[in-house]
């Protein structure tokens, strides 16, 4: 259709959320582009994930908290696509639905934010008994190991909210942060100190946008498939695997690093108790240097840990994923699976 898909607009969903609405408009901003005659029409929602904030993302035990709403308004047909934080998704989806585009990373490190009074400190500069606000297990469970002079403590709430808690109050000294989100509010300028990967790795594809579509909507999976990048959709891909292959989700500390360099691709992994005083981590790699293949055919639409994507060579797919289960199965080898359950226990208590 000339003005939309059969006609008609192309329905985006989207959390209600400024940095959700953001995201998504960069998205919608990229299509237009590519598909100048095509109408794109965004339908904002509210999430369970979204209305609960005074309980800790952890406690609430739903994997799908910022992404259920949305599902079922793709799954009714009343959206086409929607736009999430690809940290967001579970490494399983829904049956039918599937990511049909994973859009290049933004900086994938998490970033500290100070209260105005502690402008120009780094975390080891605070003074001892600061309060740190997150709400990830895994970036405490780092930081604690690394600053165990400093105390973190549960901070919910969006972008907005938390910042105002911040600068308004005296409760927090400095609040972790993912950079991707500030870079994307405008807000660059409060980033006080970026954590590198020694000091903590990051969530499994922290920093990429990734679009939801129905599997069998083949007219929209090409649509958006043009919006991949292939190095992102390798590394989240490897990583991906690394968290379904541990039965990570948001109640456990699990961390990782990826990078895609002259064709190798290795991949950083990590499990930790709740206090970090217990860990495992370990480092692999493979090759991912395959020409780029159209593969037509019965093929053309495998699921690589609930990513499609059509454009970028099946075999870098297949070597990414089985990067990611065996750096993880060696994790499990070594013990993992006794100090994610400790730390899924004492979480759940």
């Amino acid at each position: 259709g000339e003005n939309g898909v059969g006609g008609r607009a192309v329905r985006v969903g989207t959390r209600r959320s400024q940095l959700a609405r953001i995201q998504t408009d960069s998205v919608v901003e990229m299509l237009r582009e590519l598909y100048p005659n095509l109408r794109f029409e965004i339908v904002a929602m509210s999430t369970t994930g979204d209305k609960i904030l005074d309980t800790a993302l952890s406690k609430i035990g739903e994997k799908s908290l910022f992404t259920k709403e949305l599902e079922n308004a793709l799954e009714r047909n009343e959206v086409d696509l929607v736009v999430h934080s690809l940290k967001d998704l579970p490494t399983s989806l829904p049956p039918g639905f599937t990511i049909g585009a994973v859009c290049k990373r933004e900086n994938p490190l998490d970033a500290v934010v100070f209260h105005p009074k502690n402008s120009g400190k780094t975390l080891s500069l605070l003074p001892e008994k600061s309060v740190i606000g997150t709400s990830s297990l895994r970036r405490a469970a780092q930081l604690k190991k690394k600053f165990p002079q400093l105390e973190f403590r549960d901070i919910r709430g969006n972008l907005n909210t938390r910042l105002k808690k911040l600068d308004e109050k005296e409760d927090f000294s400095a609040i972790i942060l993912a950079a991707a989100g500030l870079k994307r509010m405008g807000w660059e300028n409060r980033i006080g100190q970026l954590l590198s990967p020694e000091d903590c790795l990051y969530a499994v594809g922290q920093g990429a946008l990734a679009v939801e579509v129905r599997a069998k909507d083949q007219e929209i999976l090409n649509m958006v498939s043009a919006l991949h990048d292939a190095d992102t959709v390798l590394c989240c891909i490897a990583e991906r695997a690394f968290m379904k292959r541990l039965e990570g989700g948001c109640s456990v500390p699990v961390a990782v690093n990826t990078m895609l360099k002259d064709g190798q691709l290795y991949l950083t992994g990590a499990v930790y108790s709740l206090d970090g005083s217990d860990s495992l981590k370990e480092t692999m790699q493979t090759s991912v240097h395959y020409p780029e293949q159209n593969e037509d055919g019965p093929n053309d639409d495998v699921q690589h840990v609930g990513i499609t994507a059509k454009n970028v060579a099946g075999q870098a797919q297949e070597a990414a994923e089985k990067l990611g289960v065996e750096l993880a199965s060696l994790l499990l080898s070594k013990g993992a699976k006794h100090i994610l359950s400790v730390a899924r226990q004492l979480n759940d208590a």
